[in-house]
């Protein structure tokens, strides 16, 4: 166990109709002219883009919209918005939408009073001194943005994706309505379970495994999540199942599951490299990768991988050996994927078969050509980077 500080200030307002209440938010936090972000058309067609406006309205909050966030969020709409925050006098930006549109603000706000281009702080070489305010309406519940340090940006120039990350990010409130989560389509909808599950796994997954309070907690927000998952993709309208999965990816990602714990993220390092290279949705490409992760490292901690398999998956524990145990959590778990249409290599993820050529750029990329190791729970090099791409081929 290490010694650890937990931090989680956003302001959550949770259930039907929250979202009325965003301009009486924006308002309390200090926000006098936001700029509001959103992706595609989703949020104007269902209505809620104008609860928004209304109530921002409402309350005499001023405000300059910029759509077009997409899957993967591109620097080049997040210089575009600095942009406007700086010439419209922006004090505010609210994010309505999911992971993405979170993020694409959250780098919109590092970048408003960095004096360089916005990318420096990405690839670490620089960092910003002022943040804008950042708030968001959840509208898909998946990356845990609504109430994590994180944020992740891709580069079309290189199609580079990189994270930065500081409590500057973590939003002042977080408006979350199940209810604008029913028409979510059944693949958005696996691809965010799949997204909340796996950072519980990364932080669950660790050397440091005398916390078991946290273990506890982060099991049980993991069966939880697969028992609800069916019932969505089964009934996409269970109200109560929503909620508990929209609940689900906050917790997975404010670093409750990781309290006393180091973290490994090498499986989210790993698929940055894969959805840089083909956009692919995120969730599906941690699918691809984790059983080779797994295998690759489950030797280091072999324990805490037999605990998931029964705790978590429910084998039974008539097994020879630890490493059986642990084998059988891992396939039952891919099993799980597979049930809720993730595909668990990467052939299925991308259609056809991964080039070795292309698994070399996708090393060098992560391991920036030398410079730097991942993971927590085994450190990887770039052979083992290389490896683990060839098993999940």
């Amino acid at each position: 166990m290490i010694d650890f500080k937990y931090y989680a200030p956003t302001h959550v307002v949770f259930g039907k109709d929250s979202e009325s209440k965003t301009g009486s938010l924006v308002k309390k936090y200090g926000g006098t002219k936001v700029l509001l972000h959103y992706g595609g058309q989703s949020a104007q067609r269902s209505g809620l883009l104008d609860v928004v406006k209304a109530s921002l309205k409402e309350n005499g909050v001023e405000f300059v919209e910029l759509g077009g966030v997409v899957p993967n969020p591109r620097v080049s709409l997040v210089r575009k918005g600095i942009e406007i925050c700086r010439e419209q006098g922006v004090d505010f930006l609210l994010a309505v939408g999911g992971g993405s549109v979170i993020d694409s603000a959250k780098a919109i706000s590092s970048g408003m009073y960095y004096e360089g281009d916005v990318w420096d702080l990405f690839i670490h070489k620089a960092k910003a001194t002022r943040y804008l305010p950042v708030a968001c309406v959840l509208t898909i519940p998946a990356a845990g943005s609504e109430m994590s340090d994180g944020c992740v940006i891709t580069n079309e120039e290189g199609d580079l994706k990189k994270d930065y990350c500081v409590d500057e990010f973590r939003c002042k409130f977080a408006i979350m309505n199940p209810e604008r989560t029913f028409t979510l389509p059944a693949w958005q909808t696996a691809c965010g379970v799949t997204d909340m599950m796996m950072h519980t796994f990364e932080r669950y997954f660790s050397n440091e495994d005398e916390m078991t309070i946290t273990a506890s907690i982060a099991e049980a927000l993991l069966r939880d999540v697969m028992v609800n998952a069916h019932k969505v993709l089964k009934n996409p309208d269970d109200y109560v199942a929503r909620a508990q999965i929209m609940w689900a990816g906050s917790l997975a990602h404010n670093d409750l599951t990781g309290c006393g714990t180091i973290g490994d993220w090498a499986t989210h390092t790993l698929e940055h490299e894969l959805s840089g290279m083909f956009d692919v949705s995120h969730g599906a490409g941690l699918a691809a990768l984790w059983g080779s992760w797994a295998r690759y490292t489950c030797h280091k901690n072999i324990s805490r991988f037999a605990q998931f398999a029964v705790n978590v998956m429910g084998v039974t524990q008539n097994f020879k050996s630890l490493e059986e145990t642990a084998e059988a959590g891992i396939v039952a778990c891919e099993e799980f994927f597979r049930s809720i249409g993730m595909p668990t290599n990467i052939h299925d993820l991308i259609g056809r078969d991964i080039t070795d050529e292309e698994i070399e750029i996708m090393a060098d990329k992560c391991c920036e050509f030398g410079a730097r190791n991942i993971g927590g729970l085994v450190e990887l090099n770039r052979d083992d980077m290389v490896a683990i791409y060839k098993m999940a081929k």
